[in-house]
């Protein structure tokens, strides 16, 4: 296809060295580069991950990566931050522009950085759930930090769903040396979050009918039928925000002259099409204990044959929502300030939806300093 679109030794080299006699002309074939680059030259155009970091262990199929504090930083910071990722994304979303590099923002302010990457389950890891990742790779991935950085205490930042392996690990272990806790975007009252909540409300009403007429529940579905792949979470990604996607190509449209603007959007693009599998026993537990069943909106769950409780947790909580997010709205957040045992309890909303709070412009520039502050101040 790119051959019939590209004529006979063209490229991009090749319209950028003739000369241009006037404006109109140089837009139009700013435009014509633009759009051949886009469509068939995309990995120049894609900024993220250009932060340096050392891969400091590996576990088979997750992996620990290491963002020292930058030398010039104002003040250094001795309790380390660790970014706990999500499933199904990739690593992108925490360095995704230059200027818009989460990781790169914090290590710039004086802290180091550890970044918890759990690689790429495929089918074969389709039973893995909460049981694993919570109580035995998380525990495996913060001794490392320990180990590396030679501190006990630790704040952990979790997105999404990571917000729910965060928080499950500190009730479920009590770990007395987590200083900090950052949630972000994570439903907490699943029944609170919008048109989403009340879905799966009515859903759990009617497996619990459903179970009780035949003793029948989707827990008992294997674990092997509700794993997904990337490519279908990459679309369950979009179709959360059918409008926004469409508004992002059209706004490449009227900026196809403006070769940031082109660069933004592949760089998106490349973070919105490239996710990976979803291990079908974190589906099941997602689905299930998070959303229909709304463990979390009372302070417990149910994890490893036992009840956790939320009150067990007493670090400092830093807790916010998306003011746009149609996923897990404002309001599905809000309630874990009461929910900790923790007397430091700080609530506040994010400018963008979902993805946008760990990566608009906005966010970078508003919600950024003031996440490093409230960190700074509670991290010796």
């Amino acid at each position: 296809m790119s051959n019939l679109f590209k004529p006979k030794g063209f490229t991009s080299k090749t319209l950028k060295s003739k000369p241009l006699t006037n404006v109109s002309q140089l837009s139009k074939n700013s435009r014509f580069i633009n759009i051949y680059d886009r469509l068939f030259n995309k990995a120049p155009l894609v900024q993220s991950g250009r932060t340096a970091y050392q891969d400091i262990f590996h576990d088979g199929l997750a992996s620990l990566r290491y963002y020292p504090a930058a030398d010039n930083a104002a003040k250094k910071y001795r309790i380390p931050l660790v970014f706990v990722a999500p499933l199904a994304i990739n690593m992108e979303i925490y360095d995704l522009f230059h200027d818009r590099s989460l990781v790169g923002y914090f290590a710039a302010q004086g802290f180091d950085v550890y970044l918890i990457d759990w690689g790429n389950p495929s089918r074969q890891h389709a039973n893995l759930n909460f049981e694993h990742y919570v109580l035995e790779l998380m525990p495996n991935m913060l001794a490392q930090v320990r180990l590396h950085s030679g501190q006990q205490q630790l704040s952990l930042h979790g997105w999404s769903m990571a917000g729910v392996f965060t928080l499950l690990y500190a009730a479920a272990t009590r770990d007395p040396d987590l200083k900090n806790i950052i949630i972000l975007g994570t439903p907490i009252d699943a029944y609170a979050s919008g048109g989403i909540g009340r879905l799966y409300r009515h859903a759990g009403i009617g497996f619990r009918w459903l179970q009780g007429k035949t003793g029948l529940h989707p827990r008992q579905l294997p674990a092997t039928l509700l794993h997904s792949p990337g490519w279908s979470n990459a679309l369950g990604f979009k179709l959360l925000d059918p409008i926004g996607t469409l508004k992002g190509h059209l706004n490449l449209i009227r900026q196809l002259d403006d070769r940031k603007a082109v660069e933004a959007h592949a760089t998106l693009g490349s973070f919105l099409n490239n996710m990976v599998d979803y291990p079908g026993g974190i589906n099941r537990d997602m689905l299930l204990k998070v959303w229909m069943e709304n463990s979390l909106s009372r302070g417990e769950f149910p994890l490893g044959g036992k009840t956790i409780y939320l009150q067990d947790i007493h670090a400092s909580l830093l807790a916010g929502g998306g003011c746009n997010d149609g996923m897990v709205t404002v309001d599905s957040v809000r309630p874990l300030t009461r929910l900790l045992g923790t007397d430091d309890a700080t609530f506040t909303t994010i400018p963008g939806g979902h993805v946008g709070l760990m990566s608009s412009q906005q966010a970078a520039t508003e919600f950024w300093p003031f996440m490093a502050s409230w960190l700074a101040a509670r991290s010796g």
